[in-house]
């Protein structure tokens, strides 16, 4: 069976077309290269023994993307594809509502015209904004976000709702809280271009020397250590449970609409402290840092109630925040042979 992955040489998608060939499936890529690097694709194929299928190009290009689906038979997709850079969203508006919108709308054209189902769709917590109650489950009110990527998100939930219900089609929508982590191999994980909008990448680039300090935006929150608190969750854990949802989808055999959503994190919340003292003791290294006021739009907590996913996918984060931490060390070493 032939998955479309789009997006599938960036960070969780690399990890997530890696579980997916684990599992018998063929994987089809669709990747134009703007936040990933090629030789991914070559240790994908030395981490599994199988070298997928990949067309480096725009997704906004309907008539390449047609030609992808005349060529396979693809039975269903997972799509990544998107820009997600928070800061840059807001700059840089009508480009994110074109990039992380018309891509989706042309995926979902061909599988209206060749009546294909089974899509996944890489959602985010941000939907939830700054929610009123902890854990956040799947019932909790959205909210709307603050930046254009998360209102890009919202907006992508909305259309594939009416897909689904329009063309009785099976969706489902996975909102992931804060992927960290790298491959065991040390093969393939985050590869941030210019400076890295998430915490664990600066942690990482700060412990090789890359960065003189990471900066701790804010200490004067409500929390126990002043931080901001969030939900790390393993990027393989979290690859698995997107094989786990287009499993669910597959078996399926309803004629009507199916939309699921799933939280996907690990039910604990850490600070951002936290984060560097895990960091500093499983790599056993210093991470330099300082403390700096608060950014605009930051929330002060957020942290997954995963139940839903494991009672209907058989599906649960298993790997500590301190082996997560040490596989990046491995993945920041793998790097540092490469220069």
């Amino acid at each position: 069976m032939a998955i479309l992955v789009t997006g599938g040489l960036g960070y969780i998608g690399s990890h997530t077309v890696v579980e997916l060939i684990n599992s018998g499936f063929d994987v089809v890529i669709v990747d134009d290269l703007s936040n990933s690097e090629r030789f991914i694709l070559n240790n994908i194929e030395e981490i599994t023994g199988k070298k997928p299928v990949f067309y480096p190009f725009d997704l906004k290009r309907r008539e390449l993307l047609t030609q992808v689906f005349e060529a396979h038979k693809i039975e269903g997709c997972i799509n990544f594809a998107a820009s997600k850079a928070v800061g840059e969203s807001q700059i840089k508006p009508v480009d994110y509502y074109e990039n992380n919108l018309f891509s989706l709308i042309n995926i979902l054209q061909e599988f209206k015209e060749r009546e294909i189902s089974n899509f996944i769709f890489s959602s985010s917590c941000t939907v939830y904004g700054q929610a009123d109650t902890m854990p956040i489950d799947e019932n909790t009110p959205l909210k709307m976000p603050e930046s254009v990527y998360g209102k890009t998100k919202q907006m992508g939930e909305e259309i594939l709702a009416d897909f689904a219900k329009a063309y009785n089609r099976k969706i489902s929508i996975l909102r992931y809280f804060n992927p960290i982590g790298a491959h065991p191999s040390g093969k393939i994980g985050e590869l941030p271009i210019g400076i890295p909008n998430n915490l664990v990448p600066y942690v990482m680039q700060t412990a090789s020397g890359v960065r003189d300090k990471l900066s701790i935006w804010g200490d004067d929150y409500p929390t126990e250590d002043g931080t901001a608190v969030r939900d790390y969750i393993y990027v393989v854990d979290l690859a698995k449970a997107h094989v786990a949802a287009l499993k669910k989808l597959i078996e399926d055999q309803s004629s009507e609409a199916v939309i699921d959503t799933y939280n996907l994190g690990t039910g604990k919340g850490s600070s951002v402290l936290e984060v560097v003292k895990a960091f500093e003791n499983a790599n056993n290294v210093e991470v330099p840092y300082q403390i700096c006021e608060r950014r605009d739009g930051d929330i002060t907590i957020a942290y997954a109630n995963p139940a839903k996913a494991e009672k209907e996918l058989g599906w649960k984060s298993e790997t500590s925040l301190e082996e997560s931490l040490r596989t990046v060390w491995e993945w920041q070493k793998y790097l540092n042979s490469r220069n």
